[in-house]
């Protein structure tokens, strides 16, 4: 019976870290698959944590804050959009300069906050009847509404994808842009609504960290996670429902951690598992052909519009 709970204990925290992850992912795969690299995911997450960590702590209200770090994610999101889609500057450039900016924002807003726990942050939401479905029931259906909403999301963004107009558009942004541009679709408007959707996500995995994951605020709360989604975009093919298992596995990964410390295995060792993770995953990226993977063909590229 003790195995069992520890078993339960272990898959519920792997869900519980796998979240953000699959939040993130999502965002990144709508934005990837308009045509626009976005490397700013770490520093939108970092200002959507402070953003959520603050207003929760000054008006109790987790939701309220859920809300604002959407909108500051968004709001930074637009930084990105505007150098890569109306300036047509180095996508990869633009991205670390987010990731910067972000994070010195973060660091910069939330050094008073350093120490101080939240009264109150999102508990988890047992759905009556399934919860009570043995082994199944504690792990799936007794989870913060971030888990709930992460799946929906992603089978939602799926959707819009493969079997909506709107996804056929942004699909064919990131594929060809000049031929989309001919049937009346304003390319620059889909990238900007893409990369600000995915400001979104992120801003969204970064509340999941501060108000639900954590009850405290600290510098480096991310911790290299934004990196993170960027490897399981590639892991998951540009398919947000992929990137359901993709991102729990690594979930896993960062639980796994945990389980082997007791064994006197290295502490920095095990803090490395996530990032050799990583690394493994664009390793094998990198070898297998890009077309195979699924890649959107102008992904990166610079779109200049009334080009021929």
């Amino acid at each position: 019976m003790e195995d069992m709970n520890i078993l339960i204990s272990v898959a519920q925290r792997t869900l519980v870290a796998g979240t953000p992850l699959l939040l993130g992912t999502t965002g990144e795969i709508l934005c990837e698959r308009s045509g626009i690299l976005n490397l700013g995911v770490e520093g939108v997450m970092a200002v959507g944590a402070v953003s959520a960590f603050i207003v929760t702590h000054h008006t109790g209200n987790p939701w309220l804050g859920l809300c604002v770090a959407m909108a500051a994610g968004m709001l930074v999101s637009i930084i990105h959009a505007f150098a890569s889609v109306s300036l047509q500057s180095n996508q990869v450039v633009s991205g670390l300069a987010l990731t910067m900016l972000g994070l010195g924002i973060a660091g910069l807003l939330g050094k008073p906050y350093v120490g101080k726990p939240l009264a109150i942050k999102i508990n988890n939401l047992a759905i009556p009847g399934l919860c009570d479905i043995p082994l199944v029931g504690p792990v799936f259906f007794n989870q913060s509404p971030f888990f709930y909403l992460a799946i929906v999301l992603a089978i939602g963004a799926w959707f819009l994808l493969e079997h909506t107009l709107l996804g056929i558009r942004i699909r064919s942004a990131g594929e060809n842009p000049k031929a989309t541009e001919t049937q009346g679709v304003n390319v620059s408007r889909v990238r900007y609504l893409c990369v600000i959707a995915g400001g979104a996500f992120s801003g969204l995995a970064g509340a999941h960290l501060s108000i639900s994951y954590s009850k405290s605020w600290i510098e480096g709360m991310t911790a290299g996670r934004g990196w993170i989604v960027i490897a399981l975009t590639i892991f998951a093919l540009w398919n947000p429902t992929r990137a359901i298992l993709g991102a729990f596995l690594f979930g896993g990964i960062f639980v796994l951690q945990y389980l082997l410390q007791p064994l006197g295995i290295s502490p920095n060792f095990l803090a490395m598992l996530p990032y050799l993770a990583t690394l493994l995953v664009l390793l094998v990226g990198g070898i297998r052909d890009s077309r195979r993977l699924n890649a959107p063909a102008m992904l990166g590229e610079p779109y200049r519009r009334g080009e021929r």
